[in-house]
């Protein structure tokens, strides 16, 4: 495991848990922790494994589940970077109520439960920085949950290929980075009322292949989620 660089800090700082801190502050709270590449997809936890640390998704992403009946993965929550996970279990519980699959390419900060703690309580005043941060996100999150209730499902679904064509200008290829159910649940439409927005989101020109997607209008999206139409529910 390799020690934070100074870019590895500064990719910390984005996540909202720590956006309250200053450099200083953080360099202390994050001074044990450590990166680790994944180049191979690998369960990261298991559920009942003890919280001994969280961690930061520098680059790529986790997928929390559960296991069905059968086995199966449920997918709970997806984190892309930047964001912290795991940290309730930290200060809850001690064990990690899900199961966690890091996917390949990624690259995470670990986080040890011990230093931080320690740290934490010999500087109260930094844990006061970290619940104004998390406040912060929280309002950033309600707002974006109001404007996302009064978008269509089309528009929803645009807005989410918006994010993957990144800087893309005109046209972009995406892969969904998750299955369409869960997909669904995280925009907060139904599975049918997702097969149904992307199938009319052709007129605009978005072409569907299983999880890979091509995205020919750019602009024709960017309008669809600015200014919305009757064409796409």
């Amino acid at each position: 495991m390799a020690g934070l660089s100074a870019a590895d800090l500064a990719l910390c700082a984005q996540a909202p848990l720590f956006a309250a801190l200053d450099h200083g502050e953080l360099d202390l709270l994050l001074g044990q922790a450590g990166t680790v590449s994944y180049p191979e997809t690998e369960l990261l936890f298991s559920q009942g494994d003890a919280a001994d640390r969280f961690f930061v998704v520098l680059a790529g992403r986790v997928n929390i589940f559960a296991l069905t009946e059968t086995g199966d993965q449920s997918i709970i929550e997806v984190f892309e970077a930047v964001a912290t996970f795991a940290e309730a279990a930290m200060f809850s519980s001690g064990k990690f109520p899900l199961n966690c699959e890091v996917v390949a390419g990624s690259r995470l900060a670990h986080v040890p439960a011990g230093p931080f703690l320690k740290r934490l309580a010999d500087n109260p005043g930094l844990g006061l920085h970290l619940l104004s941060g998390l406040a912060r996100w929280q309002m950033r999150m309600i707002h974006e949950i109001t404007e996302l209730k009064g978008k269509s499902p089309g528009q929803r679904l645009a807005s989410f290929l918006l994010a993957l064509a990144k800087d893309s200008q005109s046209s972009a290829q995406v892969r969904l980075p998750i299955t369409k159910a869960v997909l669904a649940s995280r925009i907060g439409i139904a599975p049918e009322s997702l097969s149904r927005a992307l199938a009319r989101l052709k007129s605009v020109g978005v072409e569907s292949h299983g999880r890979e997607l091509v995205l020919t209008d750019l602009d024709a999206l960017r309008r669809l989620v600015r200014e919305g139409s009757d064409d796409i529910p």
